[in-house]
């Protein structure tokens, strides 16, 4: 197999592994946001959680203003902005910032999942399934402000202030819905593999067949967020992703299982050397025809996590 053009970004969930608190969980997101940096990855997405005791993130912007300060090239982006909860003149205000504090660094990737428990949702902005019901409508009032043709009562308003280079706007998700406000606004998508139990290949098929260009760009952007394990073994690979919490979870299956047999967790990893996963990687690219991943690495240790990221940089290319 023909090697292909390998580009690699990551997407920190921002674990809080004991016995670190709240404030530790940061710095490891500082320091793998640096090292990322350092090491060739693309970007740096952190997701949104609420009320995840295990999960330090609730306010993406907040923590990519700090990591912006502690770093010096590598895009910045949330992973995602979960949109229902929040009014689009505050996003694009709060990204618009961003984009002034850190030009030409700044990914706006949006969602719509709640991104916690019922109580949280609630709590944190009210009827959450009409506020889903209701995004179209947010989605398209966010682009307009983000591109400064908003209008409110027949007045212009405008989220300042305004960057000289705007937020790069990306969907993201994992099915077909999600796929397809990507391709309606333009936007670059990203699917949620690890996540997800739907067809990469369907979702992303139907998301460039339906893209309609945009100020956003000319042609589909596709990016897959894949779940890796990278080890100095193949052994201490499988041993480190046996157990992450989603394959405990998982249903039986057995490692000497095919993979059709296999609990849908674990067939969501690639996991081995660096050598093994970049085969596992390019022959996953070829079949859907991207060339980036973002990576997401759950191991429950900062330092082996770490090393996962460190042995999987040197498949960038």
């Amino acid at each position: 197999m023909r090697n292909i053009r390998m580009k690699l970004s990551v997407l920190d969930l921002v674990p809080v592994i004991s016995p670190a608190d709240a404030g530790a969980a940061y710095e490891q997101a500082v320091k793998l946001a640096r090292h990322a940096e350092q090491w060739g990855y693309s970007r740096y997405w952190v997701a949104e959680h609420h009320d995840m005791p295990a999960l330090a993130c609730p306010s993406p912007e907040v923590l990519l203003a700090h990591i912006g300060a502690r770093t010096e090239r590598i895009r910045l982006g949330s992973g995602a902005l979960l949109l229902p909860h929040y009014k689009p003149m505050k996003v694009a205000e709060n990204f618009h910032m961003l984009a002034a504090l850190y030009p030409g660094r700044i990914d706006l990737g949006i969602g719509r999942a709640p991104g916690g428990s019922a109580h949280a949702t609630i709590a944190l902005s009210g009827n959450f399934l009409e506020n889903v019901r209701q995004l179209p409508d947010s989605l398209k009032s966010l682009m307009a402000l983000l591109e400064g043709r908003f209008e409110c009562e027949g007045q212009p308003v405008t989220a300042r202030p305004v960057p000289a280079t705007p937020p790069d706007v990306w969907m993201l998700g994992t099915n077909s819905k999600s796929a397809a406000f990507a391709a309606e606004l333009g936007t670059g998508y990203v699917f949620g593999q690890f996540m997800s139990d739907s067809d990469v290949v369907e979702v992303v098929g139907g998301y460039r067949e339906k893209f309609a260009p945009s100020t956003q760009g000319e042609r589909p952007r596709v990016i897959v967020a894949a779940g890796v394990v990278c080890a100095d073994s193949e052994e201490e690979a499988r041993a480190l992703a046996a157990a992450l919490p989603w394959l405990q979870e998982a249903d039986e299956g057995g490692a000497g299982a095919g993979a059709e047999n296999q609990p849908l967790a674990q067939r969501r990893m690639y996991l081995g050397t660096a050598a093994s996963v970049r085969e596992q990687l390019e022959r996953e690219a070829q079949r859907c025809g991207i060339d980036e991943y973002l990576v997401v690495t759950p191991i429950a240790d900062y330092d082996k996590r770490l090393r996962s990221y460190e042995l999987l940089s040197s498949i960038i290319c």
